[in-house]
């Protein structure tokens, strides 16, 4: 490593990304759950299903930022990311980039990469469970 003394900052920086991670899949759960009728036809799938979906991001997405169960809630968004990249993918037949440079499923894969690496790290130990130990 060649700055060895970075290090130090290594909880900091994971709780940044639990929260950068967090704060999209909140937002974006409470999207599907503000209006689902209308979600459910901009994503093409059922209203039950996207007030699902929705749930499903809200929790995981509060689960990674508190860092309860971190590993599990980012495991549950990995999943939804694949749903979504497959759809992009097969059903959209959209390009990695998209066609605008910004709608493909170049961020989807990102949002994996994030949480693959809260998985392999457990998210630091800056976290409301490390209050319970």
């Amino acid at each position: 490593m060649i700055f060895p003394q970075l290090g130090r900052f290594t909880d900091v920086v994971l709780l940044l990304l639990r929260l950068m991670v967090g704060i999209v899949f909140v937002t974006s759960g409470y999207k599907h759950l503000k209006d689902p009728e209308t979600r459910s036809k901009d994503i093409e799938m059922s209203k039950g299903f996207t007030i699902f979906l929705g749930a499903a991001e809200l929790a995981g997405g509060l689960g990674v930022i508190s860092g309860v169960f971190a590993q599990l809630a980012a495991i549950g968004l990995i999943l939804l990311m694949l749903g979504a990249i497959q759809k992009k993918i097969f059903a959209w037949r959209t390009g990695f980039w998209g066609k605008s440079g910004t709608n493909g499923w170049s961020y989807d894969t990102m949002l994996v990469v994030m949480n693959l690496v809260i998985i392999t790290t457990g998210g630091g130990n800056l976290a409301l469970t490390r209050l319970f130990r």
